[in-house]
């Protein structure tokens, strides 16, 4: 079988397999689109507050997840919001942040 680039790009959690926690995973990848609208509504109307909080929420849910790779990207927006950087550096890591939120899988790789 020959995987497509956005198969080879998918993110998936450490807990995927995990038979307790793995239902969990499910949510937590269904509720993304939602995640990635907050982030993205609160950078178009430069809500620093709600950006900050909406990232830093994700940040601590990812690692909680599994999904590891979200942590640092997460924590990036949170304090380049916090910090009141200048827009194009928070559209930068914003960027990069749901580049990844939008690869999130749940279960495992085949």
């Amino acid at each position: 079988m020959t995987l497509t680039t956005n198969e080879k790009s998918a993110v998936y959690s450490t807990l995927g397999d995990d038979p307790d926690l793995g239902e969990l995973v499910e949510m937590y990848v269904d509720e993304m689109p939602e995640r990635i609208a907050a982030l993205e509504e609160a950078f178009q109307s430069s809500d620093q507050e709600s950006l900050q909080r909406a990232a830093h929420q994700l940040k601590g849910a990812g690692q909680s997840y599994g999904f590891d790779p979200l942590t640092p990207l997460a924590a990036a927006v949170e304090y380049a919001a916090r910090d009141k950087e200048p827009e194009e550096n928070i559209r930068k890591v914003l960027d990069e942040l749901l580049d990844v939120c939008s690869r999130v899988r749940a279960g495992v790789p085949d």
